[in-house]
This record gives C-alpha cells, sequence and structure tokens, in this order.
C-alpha cells in the first residue's frame, strides 16, 4: 500500500472498521518537530487479525493510541465506521472507547486486591451490553482460576485475565500494544492463542504491535512501518495458527 492521498479502487467500505486518509501526527515545534505519523492511508476491515511490525519510534504506538481514541491526529482523517475519531471531542472520545475498544498492554494493569473475576466485572458493570466474567475468563481459558487474586497467577495467566476484561465488552476493536513483551516464549504462545480464539469467537477487529516478526504468520494482514509511514502491507490469504510458528 502506498501513501497515496486517494481511496484505493479494491477497498469494499461498508466492511471497514477504520479508514486513514494523510493521517499525521506532529509533536513540537522548529528544529524539536517529530513527526510520528506522517501521512498514513490505510484500511482495517472487520474480522481481521492484523499486525504492527516496525522498529521503535516509527509510529506504531501513536497510530494505536489514535484508533484507541486516546489521542488525535494534527492533520488528515481517521474513520471509526462513519465516525470521525480526528474530530471528536473528550467526551465523543470517552464513549467511544468504552463502547467500542478492548485494550490490552505489555503490563497487566490488575487490581492486586480483586479476584480474576472481579477485575473483569469491573468492565461488565459499565458496558452496555457485556458478557458475563465467567463466560469471558472461559474464552481465555481461564475458568478454573475465576477466583483466584493476580498474586496467585502466572504471568501469562495474569495477561490472559487482562485480555478477558477487554473482551467481556464485546468490543468492536481490540488493541494489543506488545502483549507478549513481557512474557516467555511459552507463556508468549499460550497469550497469542488466547488472542486469536477472540479474534476467530468473536470476529472482532485485532490489532497488534510487536517487534517479533515470527508473528507475522498469525495475521490477515501485515502492516510494515518505518519513519512515521507505511512501509508496506502484506496479505496472508491463510493464516498459521500460533502453535505452528517457529519462534
Amino acid at each position: 500500500m502506498t501513501n497515496a492521498p486517494t481511496q484505493p479502487a479494491a477497498v469494499d467500505v461498508a466492511r471497514q472498521v477504520f479508514q486513514a486518509r494523510g493521517l499525521t501526527k506532529v509533536y513540537g515545534t522548529g528544529t524539536a518537530e517529530v513527526r510520528a505519523l506522517d501521512g498514513v492511508n490505510l484500511d482495517l476491515p472487520e474480522g481481521e487479525l492484523v499486525v504492527l511490525l516496525g522498529p521503535s519510534g516509527s509510529g506504531k504506538t501513536t497510530l494505536l493510541n489514535m484508533l484507541g481514541g486516546l489521542d488525535i491526529p494534527t492533520d488528515g482523517t481517521l474513520l471509526y465506521r462513519d465516525f470521525n475519531l480526528a474530530e471528536a471531542g473528550e467526551e465523543e472520545r470517552t464513549l467511544y472507547r468504552r463502547e467500542h475498544v478492548g485494550f490490552v498492554f505489555q503490563f497487566y494493569n490488575l487490581i492486586p486486591s480483586l479476584t480474576a473475576r472481579e477485575n473483569v466485572a469491573l468492565i461488565t458493570e459499565i458496558a452496555p451490553d457485556p458478557m458475563s466474567p465467567e463466560e469471558a475468563l472461559g474464552l481465555v481459558q481461564l475458568k478454573g482460576r475465576l477466583d483466584h487474586f493476580p498474586a496467585q497467577l502466572s504471568g501469562g495467566e495474569q495477561q490472559r485475565v487482562a485480555i478477558a476484561r477487554a473482551i467481556a465488552k464485546r468490543p468492536a476493536v481490540l488493541l494489543c500494544d506488545e502483549p507478549t513483551g513481557a512474557l516467555d516464549v511459552r507463556t508468549g504462545i499460550a497469550v497469542l492463542e488466547a488472542i486469536e480464539q477472540v479474534n476467530r469467537q468473536l470476529g472482532t477487529l485485532t490489532v497488534i504491535i510487536t517487534h517479533n516478526a515470527v508473528m507475522a504468520d498469525m495475521a490477515d494482514r501485515v502492516i510494515h512501518f518505518s519513519d512515521g509511514r507505511v512501509h508496506d502491507t502484506q496479505r496472508n490469504h491463510r493464516r498459521a495458527p500460533v502453535s505452528t510458528l517457529r519462534w
């Protein structure tokens, strides 16, 4: 995919969850100016698992923050279906995050004094159409750990609780920023399998930031970033199961 500002002719607009055109984010001014995103164009269709690859500082996290409504662009447009995130106010973006987006970060951010079930319930109590904590934890293979506190869980189990918490609201979008970055390979595989299952079972558009190029094979779409731009986009016609990846 190039960075031309025109609409790609083959795009099925009805299926697009996100459409970005000329998306730009500039921090600082003058000699201190940094262009974190520099005219990014992309389309992210519903149901896909998308991997964002690129070195630190290439724009991946800035894009993820835009998709999640955590930040707004300096220039360009960003549509979530027919809602223009680039022009949304803080209250609109807060509602958008609450109802449509689930976040998974490198660190789990669980509340230590609450059980796995209770950590997930924090989300289900404010979402308009949530699944139960038990159902969400079942999706990530933690039905047997409902009443365990974070200190009683392994790192991988804590990350799966964080995934359950993120998907319990039934989000249209799941955004994952280095979800296996703090885990060993074996534990990371279990976490990625949980994310993959959520994507397949719920049809949630899933976007994963990673430095690990091995994860490209599990994706429907791989977007390579460099210097704030989309350097290359590739499509996988057949996704590889996580268990078959060569780490």
